[in-house]
């Protein structure tokens, strides 16, 4: 899921939720009327947030484009591990000009 998904619910309800409308949909006018419908039976706040959950496993299955949850958790985790490095490196270049300073009055 994406960072944005309420954690209110359980990943177990999440996934319950998008198998049932897949289950329900031909039962259905639209998808949104039967995301509405699988809403309100499972207490979710707003089927909004049901069809949320829809795209993402789609999107996730290859069935729709665009960055699946793996990709986009890769991407955070290295994007923090990036930061991370771009900070040691700026403390380690900080120390670098320290010690040379300290170098060059001693040897005077």
């Amino acid at each position: 899921m994406s960072s944005g998904t309420n954690k209110r619910y359980p990943p177990e309800l999440r996934e319950r939720a998008v198998r049932m409308v897949a289950e329900v949909q031909h039962e259905y006018p639209s998808e949104w009327a039967a995301v509405e419908s699988v809403a309100d039976k499972l207490g979710i706040g707003t089927a909004q947030t049901l069809l949320n959950w829809i795209r993402r496993a789609q999107t996730d299955a290859g069935e729709r484009p665009g960055v699946t949850s793996e990709m986009a958790a890769e991407m955070r985790k290295l994007r923090a591990e990036n930061r991370k490095l771009k900070r040691a490196n700026e403390i380690l270049k900080s120390a670098s000009v320290f010690f040379a300073a300290e170098q060059g009055r001693n040897n005077k």
